[in-house]
């Protein structure tokens, strides 16, 4: 039996996996744990957690794989610091995060006292986890694979083909070109200065116009091979120091772009100014230049490989928008794009990538992401009987269902009448998505419950959209395109004659971020699903994050605690349909 523990470790998102014998066990993020969103640093509790669940302890790890290798690219890094010669706190800062991010087996001693570490050590270049976490998990045995980030070992891009066991990489884009930059230097224009805001860009990009796209076009340069490359004078991380800290909390990254692109757009926004058109108009603009280059690299793939399917991963991977237009915008037939496209899936794709080096063979595909803490109901009973006062003060009445078609129906009902449901069962998602284990539902025939839920718990951007769970039969009598989309990561447009029945769930440019359920995958939630299909006609629930501006919660007393502070109305918990009952 081999086991090998995979990390994602001093990047946003730091995670851990195991994987016995090409399997994998678990996945989880250290923000979970940490209550800190995108946590950075060593996931010491994400480990721990893996662990335990695995049954295993450090000292019976055979392997250990991390998805960062310094000595990688290491002559394009001497020749671009010769050549180009940056500013020397550009250069002494990275050799002081290389110096920090070194040393694995002195983090893994300092987390673990007491459990040495006799297994092997394996470094694995960044977008080689990537690309490994897109294919080697994926249901094909022959696709073009595609990693596009912002930056990782000098690069920024990698690609290449997957067969059977094996990924061959062809190509980068290496430092400093980016496409992940050049979207998070715009998302910090147009005034969302937060690590991981870019999703904000997407949501808002439908209600303006590409006017912009000639100026985009300037920043971003697309190559005859399908490559790219951005216009420098736009960005400061090519020559200076741009602040970015990471260690024992989220990610916090300076200011990437220079007065040319103010020079070039206008102001930029600050995060306190007002949304104007203007804005909307760049973020459309912005978008579409992504899509622009992202496509123009498919298709030059499509080219170079004529096969049928295509595997994507990397931050840019999390482009839901554009992921939903790759059967049409490209030949690409069949996608797929695992729920931890970002950096956290590099624990499992360094994984994954010494597993076949080893000689593994490939193992069933990741078809669903539930595969965090779970709980079991002697620990819901024991938790809500320790506040039971609590609850009862605030105006609650519990009931145990020992019959899930009943407990599915119940709250389906409750979906119906409008109310705001908790949903937490089962093992928490890996990525930062619900899907429908630690879920907010809400019925999204109503026009209104957008407004509902911001005024009940999530207090966003009135821009953003929310996400139909819809059953995986019903795809095609709802929406205009086809396909398996488990994990959110694809938008599809809603069919024009469906919108005015789910105005919840669709965009103001028609379109939907949806989930499809499979009751292979989830049962219950597609139970409850079925059960509202049942009572209302429509095979969809509204899904959205079980959390307040935090992370999604992990474990049940989190999700007590989010309810009883909020204006929810139901929480179920496992077994349990908690009820509000007082008015809110």
């Amino acid at each position: 039996m081999t086991t090998i523990l995979g990390i994602n470790a001093f990047h946003g998102d730091s995670a851990a996996c195991v994987v016995r014998d090409g399997v994998l066990v678990n996945a989880a993020e250290e923000e979970r744990f940490r209550r800190v969103k995108h946590w950075a640093g060593f996931p010491s509790q994400a480990i721990a957690w893996c662990l335990a669940d695995a049954g295993l302890t450090l000292a019976e790890v055979d392997h250990v794989a991390v998805n960062q290798d310094s000595s990688a690219n290491l002559g394009r890094k001497v020749a671009y610091t010769l050549l180009k010669r940056p500013d020397l706190s550009l250069v002494l800062d990275r050799i002081r995060n290389k110096r920090e991010r070194e040393g694995i087996d002195a983090h893994l001693a300092r987390a673990f006292p007491g459990q040495a570490f006799a297994g092997r050590l394996h470094a694995v270049e960044h977008h080689v986890a990537h690309l490994s976490s897109a294919f080697h998990v994926s249901p094909f045995d022959e696709a073009v694979v595609v990693s596009v980030d912002g930056f990782g070992d000098f690069a920024s891009a990698a690609w290449g083909l997957g067969r059977g066991t094996q990924i061959t990489v062809d190509d980068r884009v290496y430092f400093p070109h980016s496409l992940g930059m050049f979207y998070q230097a715009l998302t910090q224009y147009l005034g969302f200065p937060n690590y991981g805001d870019e999703y904000k860009v997407m949501g808002l990009a439908p209600y303006g116009e590409p006017g912009h796209i000639e100026a985009m076009r300037k920043i971003v340069r697309l190559h005859d091979d399908g490559g790219f490359s951005l216009n420098l004078d736009y960005f400061r991380h090519a020559r200076e120091k741009v602040e970015y800290e990471w260690e024992q909390g989220s990610p916090s990254v300076g200011t990437l772009f220079t007065p040319a692109l103010e020079a070039l757009l206008g102001p930029a926004r600050k995060a306190s100014d007002p949304l104007e058109q203007k804005h909307k108009n760049i973020a459309r603009s912005v978008q579409a230049m992504y899509e622009e280059a992202f496509f123009h690299l498919l298709n030059a793939l499509h080219r170079r490989y004529p096969v049928s399917a295509v595997c994507v991963a990397g931050g840019c991977g999390m482009n839901s928008v554009a992921n939903g237009k790759i059967t049409v915008r490209t030949p690409f037939t069949q996608v797929y794009v695992q729920s931890a496209a970002g950096d956290a899936g590099g624990a499992i794709g360094a994984a994954f990538a010494v597993w076949h080096e080893l000689g593994g063979a490939r193992a069933a595909p990741m078809l669903h992401a539930y595969l965090g803490p779970g709980c079991d109901a002697g620990e819901i009973a024991a938790l809500l009987q320790d506040r039971a006062q609590e609850i009862e003060a605030a105006g609650c009445v519990r009931t145990t269902f020992a019959d899930e078609g009943a407990l599915c129906a119940r709250t389906a009902r409750a979906v119906a009448d409008g109310k705001v449901v908790g949903w937490f069962q089962g093992r928490m998602e890996w990525g930062p998505r619900a899907l429908g284990n630690r879920s907010i539902l809400g019925d999204p025939r109503r026009a209104d419950m957008k407004d509902i839920l911001n005024l009940k718990i999530k207090r966003r951007e009135s821009f953003r959209p929310f996400a139909p769970s819809v059953l995986r039969e019903a795809v095609p009598q709802w929406f205009e395109l086809d396909g398996d989309v488990p994990f959110m990561m694809q938008v599809y447009p809603i069919r024009a004659e469906r919108r005015a029945q789910i105005p919840a769930v669709t965009h103001v440019d028609g379109s939907g971020r949806l989930q499809t359920v499979e009751a292979s995958a989830n049962a219950r939630y597609h139970g409850l699903i079925a059960a509202f299909r049942d009572l209302t006609g429509v095979p969809m629930v509204l899904n959205t994050s079980f959390n307040e501006n935090e992370p999604v919660v992990c474990r049940p007393a989190e999700a007590l605690d989010c309810f009883l502070r909020t204006k929810m109305d139901v929480l179920v918990l496992g077994d349990e349909f908690i009820e509000r009952i007082a008015p809110t």
